[in-house]
């Protein structure tokens, strides 16, 4: 006889099996959104020169809250749609998984930018490397894997293109620490770079994969 926590997990299993093609459906717009504004950002934030460590953390947090907003608004919509509960066992699951590792990568950005207003004597090792590489390549390169672990581990509840996905994210940003350095001149740029290729770029290319793929396969 199972349990009700078992019975539990296997309706909720049942569920996202269910829902997968829904999920890909919704996968394609709200990765088309987050790519370009993360596109557009990357380029405004490099025309305006925010590159001081403070504002560039706070700057992507800023566009890191529009980007979650506008992705929770499309899935609230395409629920209502679809007359299906937002807040679902399903969704649940999903944000849980996402969880642990955005949250690391949040506060890894956040105790960075509190180091500037401790003394002096209290910052991070460079070893020699320029000035600001922590902040403007090595944070992003971070920030990235780090998402790339949280679309990883939402794969689990969705379809396996996800984990696909969050695999090519990893092993982009993990290949990215091995070019080295860059001068200190490029670094704004290269930060940049990193955060609207990956962020941009990326997302625009795999939201337009799955958007072409979905009409395919609805097709008769």
């Amino acid at each position: 006889m199972q349990s009700p926590s078992a019975s539990e997990h296997l309706q909720v299993i049942r569920t996202l099996m269910e829902r997968s093609a829904l999920y890909r459906r919704a996968l394609a717009p709200i990765t088309i959104f987050v790519g370009s504004l993360g596109l557009v950002a990357a380029f405004a934030g490099w025309q305006f020169q925010i590159t001081q460590p403070v504002a560039f953390i706070v700057y992507w947090y800023v566009v890191g809250a529009v980007a979650i907003s506008g992705a929770f608004l499309m899935v609230r919509r395409q629920a209502l749609k679809d007359a299906e509960p937002f807040w679902s066992p399903p969704t649940r699951r999903v944000a849980r998984a996402m969880l642990p590792p955005l949250t690391a990568g949040f506060l890894l950005g956040a105790l960075l930018a509190l180091t500037r207003f401790l003394p002096s004597g209290v910052t991070p090792p460079t070893d020699g490397l320029p000035p600001g590489w922590i902040n403007l390549v090595c944070l992003p390169l971070l920030w990235v894997i780090l998402y790339g672990c949280a679309v990883h581990a939402s794969g689990f509840f969705m379809t396996r293109g996800m984990q696909l996905f969050g695999w090519l994210i990893i092993a982009g940003g993990c290949a990215s620490f091995l070019v080295g350095a860059p001068p200190e001149s490029r670094l704004p740029l290269v930060g940049y770079g990193i955060m609207g290729g990956f962020f941009g770029l990326l997302h625009i290319a795999y939201g337009v994969y799955l958007y072409f793929t979905e009409n395919r396969g609805s097709q008769p």
